[in-house]
């Protein structure tokens, strides 16, 4: 019996911007967006801190053929709702140029608590991220896959940068999200964890001290989800098209099934520092696929592309098995076209610095 491909399901959760039409400012929803929308699409929307964010999620898809169908419909479910109430949505990592300051925050208990705890750095953190679950047989292998993904979290997010502007300002970074999320407690890359008890200790530690009162208050860029047989990779922008978060959603289910074969043969991708890998999201952040990134084994700069396409022949040998070859070759086409940040940038210089019309670029962008 070959290996169990059909285990790695997919999950994945998008964050929109609601945006008033006229001005191209965010705007607040009123949670209408999320009320009509669980009418049609019951579970599958919900509100998020800011009442300019909307939250979907897809059903536990069998194959990356089912996700981009379900993310379709969502997207186009959530532009039609808005339109309804004479709104709109779009998808950046973040508003090129909203202030945080004037956005209203959503009426919860949950968010209440949090804004006490983290103060501005919870109020300012409106930002728009995609989390993408693969399933797992059992939570011993999502840890092994989780502290083996690790390497490779810097090539896709690179991919997936789209926030070059943070409150009117161009901020020299093809993504910017991850700087303003940076100032939550537990974020950035994880640690490596010998096994899962040894996490589940860690968890268990945290909740006994007060320092979290469940494991979701962990906001890592990758983990082992707390309820779920999933690992939950957390560190990409929302990309700006379905096609650019179904590739990005391929090549997170292709690199834990890689990993998986290379683990039923008894061998395993090697273990780099957090630190060292640390360097790599750095360059990724700041330069998108243009710069260069580390290749530790080589101990060399190389170009980020390069990279990228190694990742793609790594992986190359489980596609198939995935069916997911039409959407992992999807990311050549983002390495020629340039990610979200690049085509922001783009409209940016073309009509001399205008983000009111970068902002209408990114929300005639939703559907594609």
């Amino acid at each position: 019996m070959g290996p169990n491909y059909r285990q790695f399901t997919i999950g994945v959760e998008e964050e929109y911007m609601v945006i008033d039409p006229e001005t191209k400012d965010l705007t607040s929803h009123d949670q209408r967006i999320v009320t009509e929308g669980q009418k049609i699409i019951v579970d599958k929307v919900k509100a998020e801190m800011h009442q300019a964010v909307v939250e979907v999620g897809t059903d536990i898809c069998r194959d990356v053929a089912e996700a981009h169908k379900d993310i379709t419909t969502l997207r186009n479910t959530i532009k039609t709702i808005a339109g309804n109430i004479g709104l709109s949505v779009a998808a950046s990592g973040t508003h090129p140029f909203t202030h945080w300051q004037n956005q209203l925050i959503t009426e919860h208990v949950r968010y209440s608590q949090l804004i006490d705890e983290l103060q501005e750095a919870a109020r300012s953190n409106l930002i728009f991220g995609l989390h993408v679950h693969v399933g797992m047989e059992n939570r011993d292998l999502a840890m092994h896959i989780a502290n083996s993904a690790r390497y490779f979290l810097p090539h896709v997010y690179a991919l997936s940068t789209n926030s070059p502007f943070w409150e009117g300002r161009k901020t020299g970074y093809k993504s910017f999200r991850t700087k303003v999320f940076d100032k939550f407690p537990r974020t950035g890359l994880p640690e490596y964890f010998e096994n899962i008890e040894s996490y589940d200790r860690y968890v268990n530690l945290l909740v006994k001290t007060n320092c979290i009162d469940n494991a979701k208050k962990i906001w890592w860029d990758l983990r082992v989800h707390p309820f779920f047989n999933t690992v939950e990779f957390r560190i990409c922008d929302i990309p700006m098209t379905i096609d650019e978060t179904i590739a990005i959603a391929a090549l997170f289910q292709a690199i834990c099934a890689k990993l998986y074969k290379l683990r039923q043969s008894n061998m395993n991708f090697i273990i780099y520092q957090r630190a060292l890998v640390m360097e790599n999201k750095f360059r990724a952040s700041r330069y998108g696929i243009d710069g260069m990134m580390i290749d530790f084994g080589k101990e060399q700069e190389v170009n980020t592309r390069v990279l990228i396409n190694e990742l793609l022949d790594f992986v190359d040998d489980v596609v198939d098995h995935l069916d997911s070859r039409w959407a992992i070759d999807y990311v050549k086409h983002m390495m020629e076209a340039g990610t979200g940040a690049d085509r922001q940038l783009q409209v940016f210089e073309e009509t001399g610095g205008d983000l009111k019309k970068v902002t209408a670029f990114i929300e005639d962008s939703f559907l594609l």
